[in-house]
């Protein structure tokens, strides 16, 4: 049995813009299953110095951090691992005795699914943003091999500066023609004032092979939905904020839960069909 919450509970939480259920759902249905004396809440935030300052000052063992803080955060966090530093951008903190120590996990989910689904590394790509979520994703792909690759970002400083420094072109719109695997790095999907924006065209959908949205809020985005109609390959924001956010757990508990109690957990915080797509075995 978990133990009840008293002065020796550890708490763990998450900063985002936009904060949602689903994290504090998957981090604590495992602290149940594995009995463990933590508890996890989502936060947002609009004074991101005070709020580093508090998961220093108050011991906070743990805080995922989102868009659109992932870069910001850096200069108010003592350390960056090699997976955060490489890519300059951060989407959890350690809190080492008062020390916080930056990560980057979403570069580990995103280079799984990648390799999961088999993709070939010849496989041409269009990526549409430049953010911290979008340098992960960048970097999981060079790092995997994929050569022919074009960044989209109306910010011509930040999209140049990541494709030249990862290798790729970079072009300030979409352009007429697509490639077989499209990637959507940007809030457009995402529940909100953007919840119906498609990231890109149904010329673009019609003519791809692979679709792969790190939108996890909803669970199946308008471009999501738009692929699976044609029968394309799908990657789903929901399944990178899975397997990014057990690579979060096991940095704050040193514990790596069984598949069997990741599925539980997934099935509790996302429902079945996240569970089926990352091919989840049963207790």
């Amino acid at each position: 049995m978990k133990p009840p919450i008293g002065r020796d509970t550890k708490l763990c939480m998450s900063l985002s813009g936009r904060p949602g259920n689903a994290g504090s759902r998957l981090h604590n249905r495992l602290y149940e299953l594995l009995e463990l004396d933590y508890i996890y809440k989502s936060f947002s935030t609009t004074d991101l110095p005070a709020a580093i300052g508090g998961v220093r000052a108050l011991g906070i063992r743990g805080c995922a951090i989102s868009m659109p803080f992932k870069e910001a955060v850096i200069p108010l966090i003592d350390r960056l691992e090699p997976s955060a530093q490489a890519i300059e951008s951060v989407n959890t903190i350690v809190n080492d005795d008062g020390v916080l120590v930056g990560h980057n996990t979403d570069y580990i989910a995103a280079q799984t699914l990648l390799a999961q689904r088999g993709i070939d590394p010849a496989t041409p790509f269009l990526l549409r943003g430049s953010g911290g979520m979008a340098r992960a994703v960048v970097a999981a792909l060079r790092d995997s091999g994929f050569e022919d690759g074009t960044i989209v970002a109306r910010n011509e400083e930040a999209g140049r500066r990541l494709a030249e420094e990862y290798g790729y072109q970079w072009r300030p719109d979409l352009p007429e023609q697509g490639a077989p695997l499209l990637i959507n790095v940007t809030p457009l999907g995402m529940e909100g004032p953007d919840s119906a924006a498609l990231a890109f065209p149904e010329s673009l959908i019609d003519t791809c092979t692979i679709a792969f949205d790190v939108v996890a809020l909803p669970p199946e985005t308008v471009f999501l939905r738009a692929a699976r109609a044609r029968g394309k390959t799908v990657i789903s924001g929901a399944e990178v904020i899975v397997l990014q956010a057990i690579e979060q757990f096991v940095l704050y508990t040193g514990i790596r839960p069984s598949p069997a109690q990741v599925r539980e957990a997934v099935l509790f915080a996302h429902g079945p069909a996240t569970a089926e797509a990352l091919a989840l075995p049963a207790a």
